[in-house]
């Protein structure tokens, strides 16, 4: 038998105590963040240097599409609190939904989104669940008297093409524009695109997250019952917004406000509780309002998550003060892009180019592009390669990434045309 001093030095015996907060914060520590990145020429690198070695605030900067990068100030705290949530002894990933702390966590949430979007009491605040791509079903299953009803939408790239062709199953969706024979590389003028009167809603995707395409402004719905349905997924709280001109907005949180799990929808309190017979609970918008995002049991840590984006958020001075920064950052890429002489190409009309997702090729053709992202990698600027559905290379710069992530990507794409003329 094996005496307690043995069975007290056990490998397996940890499991049997909880650790204290402090210890096991200290053991989770994330790698030590070296000095900031510079791509200006203040000092002369040694020979073996690389001239784009300088680690950035977490040593990489990842510029995927989504998930995507978050706040390092929101995740140095999450890390911190992840143990001992607050004082409670237990993390909130572990604790119930219906207690006090994640219920104050979530109303908190919703109360710093409303301050940001300066979101009107007309309009409810639901924590979702299935990614924006659910909304593609539920937002007929909600709007749409029945599958009769009809419903216009503006296809404008990969997304709303997704939400149009599955809008058909649960409405008599019709095509109002399509950008498809130009590539998805345009926005139509609003007057020309097809508004059927009767319609249920007009639907748009207010940032293509492939294709680059963003609308700047928005077009006026002409149905009888003025409704507008924005999927704002990839550039949520990335600038103001008009909340009241819009029936629903929906978006999945996983590219500007927190982590894969969570969707969140902003929709008309007079649209909710007009769902069709046949709508699955889930799907039903009542059901998620009478029961303030609680029907069940929510994807909790990313709805705290996301909460810690928004005060972020607020604390940077709100969403003007963001949408500077990142036209800015924007700004600075695409004029690369345009001043290479055609040596990047990005085929976005530019009155509609994307802040949020920057695609381009290369006039060198695709086995630079692979060149081009692998060294990038090399110099930790990550997740470069286009969608597999058109190629190329995209830098997705959201809110969270920062003005130095875009000049060190910048610096190199004029150090890798030098050396590849």
């Amino acid at each position: 038998m094996a005496s307690p001093a043995a069975a007290t030095s056990s490998p397996h015996s940890m499991l049997l105590h909880r650790p204290s907060p402090a210890a096991a914060v200290s053991s989770i520590r994330l790698p030590a963040r070296a000095a900031k990145i510079s791509c200006a020429a203040v000092a002369a690198p040694s020979a073996a240097a690389s001239p784009f070695a300088a680690a950035g605030e977490r040593g990489v900067y990842n510029f995927a599409a989504g998930p995507a990068t978050l706040p390092l100030a929101v995740l140095q705290k999450a890390q911190a609190e992840l143990v001992d949530y607050r004082g409670s002894g237990m993390s909130i990933m572990e604790m119930s939904h219906r207690g006090k702390e994640f219920d104050a966590a979530i109303k908190k949430a919703e109360a710093d989104l409303r301050a940001l979007l300066a979101v009107p009491d007309t309009h409810e605040v639901l924590f979702l669940q299935g990614g924006a791509s659910t909304q593609f079903s539920a937002v007929p299953l909600n709007l749409c008297a029945s599958p009769a009803d009809p419903a216009d939408f503006v296809v404008s790239g990969s997304w709303s093409d997704k939400a149009f062709k599955e809008a058909k199953k649960f409405s008599a969706a019709s095509l109002a524009w399509s950008g498809k024979d130009g590539k998805y590389t345009s926005l139509p003028p609003f007057a020309s695109i097809s508004q059927n009167p009767d319609a249920a809603f007009l639907h748009i995707c207010s940032n293509e997250t492939i294709h680059g395409v963003e609308f700047k402004d928005y077009p006026e719905p002409k149905n009888k019952a003025g409704l507008l349905v924005a999927d704002m997924s990839s550039n949520f709280c990335s600038k103001p917004v008009d909340v009241s001109k819009f029936g629903v907005i929906y978006a999945g949180a996983q590219k500007n406000v927190g982590p894969s799990g969570v969707t969140i929808a902003i929709v008309r309190k007079d649209l909710v509780g007009k769902a069709q017979a046949n709508t699955p609970v889930m799907l039903d918008y009542k059901i998620h309002a009478d029961n303030a995002s609680l029907y069940n049991t929510p994807p909790c840590f990313a709805i705290y998550i996301c909460g810690l984006v928004f005060e972020d958020l607020l604390a940077q001075g709100g969403l003007a003060e963001v949408e500077k920064k990142n036209q800015h950052k924007a700004g600075i890429l695409y004029d690369t892009i345009d001043a290479s002489g055609g040596y990047f190409i990005c085929p976005v009309d530019k009155s509609v180019r994307s802040l949020m997702n920057v695609p381009f090729t290369m006039a060198k053709g695709a086995d630079f592009e692979k060149k081009f992202i692998a060294e990038a990698a090399k110099e930790n600027m990550l997740q470069l390669k286009g969608h597999r559905s058109v190629g190329g290379v995209r830098a997705s710069i959201y809110n969270a990434m920062p003005l130095s992530g875009v000049e060190k990507l910048v610096a190199f794409m004029k150090d890798f045309q030098a050396r590849n003329p």
